[in-house]
């Protein structure tokens, strides 16, 4: 019917509403004391694992006489650690993502006690190997567990700075391993030394369980982090990995990590000593006070490199070249130096330059954090932390089987460091271009717009 016969006209239609965009506003984490709180007890975690990683560097020579082994068979010790470490980096980055830190670091370190203590115990050369296994699980759960809380609890603009710190304190447990672990083996013996520093473990377990906290109030995880984004695990699991692996600032921080880390590793892990002593023909005291220098160098330089990485990150590049370098340099130095020994300053030069390493693996994760949203910062890191082992295992692995081969020739079996060297390097450079220009699109703010209807305005009049 019309609505000249209705009589009334019907209501004219509603106009349609109009879709505004709108940018969500993502807040950085407030930083804080509570932020530094809990971001030192999972340092404290990651430390006492250091302690514990490190503290076969300062027995190689006791535990090749306690188990009887040659040197490959002692650098396995080490290559079966790293090998699960390297390993388990992006299942643990799997696991931060979706479980959260508290989780496990909690689980990482009830594994590396258990290791730390089975070690300690183990009659046999099968058993220290297990243990030694055991304990690199529990270590590979810390460091990305770490990062993690850094990245959660403190303002993006500080993260190259508390990686670094991170590093730093790391190393610190290195340091105890060489001046305290060292001179109590040596005192007490291996059962006591091993089994009394596993005490640590459990001490840091106590504030890890009634304290940490995964995030600050308000700044929950995204839904995909914690598994609730609408796929199942295994979805899960390979979209965290596809899509890390796709960006190449994950693949750049993977071969900066791998190519700047590994010398200095394979020195502090296993090879230093035996190196100093039987090849430079060093005391023991001596050559604890190089791999000492090692150490505090790293410590020295961490906040060094972490202060110019987060104030110009140009630098980033040239920094982590740069280092190799240098290593490169000096270790080759000491290595075709004439005679039989190389002089004491040009070992205390190397210790140095060694102590650079550390902080130019951190500049990895530099490149891995920006390409990366937050709910794959655990994924990124792990893939990023498996460079520098991966190369330390390898490393490990060769100069054990070079020393048996040529009758403990260490010139021969260190040379094998500039290998890895020239290929970590190739990969930086094939890879820096895309990665930062990738990096410079991620830089430029791209509204991604959220569409809400608009506040209607009121209906016209109808007409009668």
């Amino acid at each position: 019917m019309s609505a000249e016969a209705g009589g009334a006209a019907a209501p004219a239609a509603a106009p349609a509403v109009p879709l505004v965009p709108v940018v969500p506003v993502v807040k950085d984490p407030p930083g804080g004391r509570k932020a530094v709180l809990v971001w030192s007890i999972g340092v404290a975690v990651y430390f006492v694992a250091v302690i514990f990683r490190t503290s076969l560097g300062v027995a190689g020579l006791e535990a090749a006489d306690r188990f009887h082994v040659n040197a490959s068979a002692l650098s396995t010790f080490s290559l079966l650690q790293l090998l699960v470490y390297a390993g388990m980096q992006i299942p643990v980055g799997l696991m931060v993502d979706r479980l959260g830190t508290k989780k496990v670091l909690t689980l990482g370190a009830v594994l590396f006690t258990a290791g730390q203590i089975g070690f300690a115990l183990s009659p046999s050369y099968g058993m220290a190997l297990a243990a030694r296994a055991l304990l690199g699980c529990g270590d590979a759960m810390t460091f990305i567990s770490v990062l993690r809380l850094g990245t959660r609890w403190f303002p993006a603009r500080r993260g190259p700075l508390m990686a670094q710190l991170a590093g730093l304190i790391g190393m610190a447990g290195n340091l105890v391993s060489t001046l305290v672990l060292a001179p109590v083996l040596h005192g007490v013996g291996w059962i006591p030394a091993f089994a009394g520093s596993a005490v640590a473990g459990l001490i840091v377990l106590v504030p890890l369980v009634l304290f940490l906290r995964d995030h600050p109030e308000g700044h929950e995880p995204a839904p995909a982090a914690t598994g609730a984004g609408g796929f199942g695990a295994g979805e899960f699991v390979r979209r965290q990995i596809s899509d890390s692996w796709k960006e190449p600032g994950t693949k750049l921080g993977l071969w900066v990590h791998f190519t700047t880390q590994f010398p200095a590793m394979v020195f502090l892990l296993l090879w230093g000593m035996p190196f100093l002593v039987e090849a430079q023909g060093l005391s023991r005291t001596t050559a604890g006070g190089l791999l000492t220098l090692v150490v505090a160098s790293n410590m020295a330089l961490g906040l060094v490199y972490g202060q110019v990485v987060g104030r110009r990150q140009s630098s980033r590049i040239p920094l982590a070249l740069g280092t190799v370098a240098v290593t490169a340099l000096l270790w080759g130095s000491v290595l075709v130096y004439p005679g039989d020994h190389a002089p004491m300053w040009l070992l205390v030069c190397l210790c140095l330059v060694l102590g650079t390493c550390g902080p130019a693996s951190m500049i990895g994760f530099d490149f891995a954090r920006p390409a990366n949203p937050a709910e794959r910062q655990g994924t990124a890191s792990g893939i990023t932390n498996m460079g520098g082992f991966i190369a330390s295992m390898t490393t490990l692995l060769v100069v054990g089987l070079l020393l048996d081969a040529t009758g403990d020739n260490y010139r021969v079996a260190f040379s094998s460091v500039f290998v890895l060297e020239v290929f970590g390097i190739a990969q930086i450079l094939r890879l820096r271009g895309r990665a930062l220009a990738r990096e410079r699109e991620r830089s430029v703010p791209v509204p991604v717009p959220v569409l809400l209807p608009e506040r209607a305005a009121a209906p016209p009049a109808r007409c009668t």
